[in-house]
């Protein structure tokens, strides 16, 4: 059989789609695509490279050990950043405390991190450990209480009206120039409270006092919140749950504006040994195409259970911010462009929440969230978990399963 002749005109070959002029789910499954060429793969390929051909100067190419760098990564690093609305690439990393980690040792000796009270128990003892090591605070704060997050940052001091750039970014290039403060750490809506943080509000105020501030926006992911737009500089995503979404790896990811921060946590990456696999990193990039769908369905679900869930007798407390009587429901309709996947809701006592985690047939009782299966977990049974959760505390992770099977399979361990 003749093979067809490969063209060199223009018209065989071209960039990939990917656009800002695109909406986000048209963007999330063309973005990070190879160059368009006749007979040339869709996907990238999986770059299983630790060494690449070098000589003579060692910045003539931005791969040459892949401690530093690989292909491997660019595609799904590029994808994040335009998803985040970024017009540098994000940092994968091994781990999505990894990522967290090499955040938060940006906070200089003598500084301060501000921190939600109810943040993922995996930031608040890394943030514990780094403190100790560096020589900084750590103030633990309802995230929820604007006024009270104000209070905190004042009370940590060195308060400098005016110490913000002209492109919006901290003044100080890295939390760890001397004379900064150190840094607000957001999480929102928060795990496993689902409180809701006034994003624009505090962003501001942190950084009129020179802090920098720093979004974990696992729970919302780029779809449903991109914190650049709202004054943050640094954005922390978990990529283990929805961005990969397939309960198959384990993966962080840093996106900053920032140049010099970016290159900060570059350094922090490639000096701490946090990467990622290659596999692992074109897994997440597959993942990734479908967020948008899976997304929309697991919310969908989740809005109806919630719902469910706060007429029942057997339920104390549901928390989910699509509820309008949620308090944190007015916030996350002005600032986000949905309400999540994530529930939370409360019964009388840890022993009846067990029996329930463990009753259920179709929901998983196992930790982490985010993958297209349905998760349920009494979250105070992790030790580090902080005192002010409720015991009977619940947490869900819908997943995108029938609606009537998984409400039918929770109502009954409910009874």
């Amino acid at each position: 059989m003749t093979q067809p002749e490969l063209s060199t005109s223009s018209a065989a070959s071209s960039e990939p789609a990917a656009s800002s002029d695109f909406a986000p789910d048209t963007l999330i499954v063309e973005t990070g695509r190879p160059q368009r060429a006749y007979g040339a793969a869709v996907n990238p390929p999986i770059d299983l490279s630790s060494t690449f051909v070098s000589a003579g100067d060692i910045t003539a190419s931005p791969y040459a050990y892949a401690r530093f760098d690989t292909p491997a990564w660019t595609p799904f690093e590029e994808a994040l950043g335009q998803l985040e609305h970024s017009a540098l690439p994000g940092l994968v990393f091994g781990s999505g405390l990894a990522a967290i980690s090499a955040v938060i040792s940006l906070v200089p000796a003598g500084g301060t991190l501000i921190i939600p009270t109810h943040s993922y128990q995996g930031a608040l003892s890394s943030a514990e450990q780094i403190a100790g090591r560096q020589n900084f605070d750590i103030v633990t704060v309802d995230i929820s209480d604007t006024e009270a997050v104000i209070a905190a940052l004042d009370e940590a001091g060195h308060a400098r009206p005016g110490q913000v750039a002209a492109d919006g970014a901290a003044a100080s290039a890295s939390a760890g120039e001397a004379g900064s403060p150190g840094m607000l750490w957001i999480e929102s809506p928060t795990n496993p409270m689902l409180e809701v943080a006034d994003v624009p509000a505090l962003t501001t105020a942190a950084k009129d006092r020179g802090f920098l501030v720093s979004v974990d926006n696992t729970f919302a992911t780029p779809l449903l919140q991109t914190p650049l737009d709202l004054g943050a500089d640094i954005v922390v995503h978990s990529v283990t749950k929805y961005l990969a979404g397939h309960s198959d790896v384990v993966l962080g990811a840093v996106v900053t504006g920032s140049t010099a921060l970016r290159e900060d946590l570059h350094t922090e990456r490639s000096m701490r040994g946090g990467i990622a696999g290659p596999f692992e990193v074109w897994l997440a990039l597959r993942g990734l195409r479908t967020l948008a769908v899976r997304l929309d369905r697991a919310q969908a679900n989740a809005h109806a259970i919630a719902e469910r869930l706060a007429a029942h007798p057997t339920v104390v407390e549901t928390r989910y911010p699509g509820l309008p009587g949620d308090p944190g429901h007015a916030r996350a309709a002005a600032q986000m462009n949905g309400f999540g996947a994530i529930i939370s809701f409360t019964v009388d006592s840890a022993e009846k929440a067990t029996a329930i985690a463990e009753a259920v047939r179709l929901w998983t009782p196992a930790t982490s969230l985010g993958g297209v299966e349905s998760l349920i977990e009494r979250r105070r049974r992790h030790p580090a978990e902080p005192a002010t959760v409720p015991e009977g505390l619940i947490r869900l992770s819908v997943g995108i399963e029938n609606l009537e099977d998984l409400w039918a399979d929770l109502e009954a361990a409910l009874a």
